[in-house]
């Protein structure tokens, strides 16, 4: 008798933790420098000025990006490790409550009552805290919290996303820094938005033209704000 192949898939969902980090990082790296450019060129600076500032974008959005993905990430986390600990101690003083519950579940997910218990006691004896885990608290491994992952992932991708922007200021003529930059900056955001929506199974065009609107109007007001102070000589 032949031997039945094995079968294997992946699913989306399992990319959903790294995938939202580097998105959002690759996204914010883009707009926020390419904005920080638009701006201080549309105020008349110089060459050096431009790419000064946005050097410093790149570095403090970088960081700013790991802190705020690792705090963040890190109180999800906190608040799963409590919630284990919680379902572990009533797993330990009241297990057959425990084994209701779980049974009530599966009840409710279309088992009937038999057949739900006859599950809650197998997977009870398996391992109780990972069934009540996954089906009463919603944790699992793949979407489990990982801060530090998270962290590196945004601070890395805003790091490429900001350097778009910058290399386009060093490479362009000074007077078409602006439309070289934010030419690119679009272009690069739509990419991205559509590479992101196709990775996590959405409408590659959905993405590519939320993220670009959003690029567009972030740039067109720090354009807006560089030009009326740099030209007017109005000072804050």
């Amino acid at each position: 008798m032949p031997r039945l192949k094995r079968h294997t898939e992946s699913h989306l969902v399992a990319r959903i933790g790294w995938l939202r980090a580097a998105v959002l990082g690759a996204n914010d790296g883009i707009v926020s420098t390419a904005s920080l450019v638009v701006g201080v060129a549309a105020a008349s600076s110089g060459r050096p000025e431009i790419l000064l500032a946005g050097l410093a974008g790149l570095v403090a959005g970088a960081m700013s990006m790991a802190a705020g993905e690792y705090v963040s990430v890190s109180s999800q986390s906190d608040t799963e490790q409590a919630d284990l600990a919680k379902e572990a101690r009533e797993l330990r003083e009241m297990p057959e409550a425990e084994l209701e519950e779980l049974t009530e579940i599966y009840v409710t997910r279309g088992l009937d009552r038999e057949l739900a218990a006859a599950v809650a006691r197998q997977l009870t004896a398996r391992d109780a805290l990972a069934a009540h885990a996954r089906d009463e608290l919603g944790i699992s491994e793949v979407l489990a919290a990982r801060p530090v992952q998270a962290a590196l992932t945004s601070a890395a991708t805003f790091g490429v996303g900001a350097a778009l922007p910058l290399l386009g200021a060093v490479l362009s003529p000074i007077d078409l820094i602006i439309p070289v930059v934010a030419g690119t900056s679009l272009v690069s955001l739509a990419a991205l938005g559509a590479l992101g929506a196709k990775t996590g199974g959405a409408g590659a065009l959905k993405g590519a033209s939320r993220v670009a609107f959003w690029g567009a109007a972030a740039m067109a007001l720090t354009a807006a704000i560089g030009h009326l102070f740099g030209t007017s000589g109005l000072t804050l």
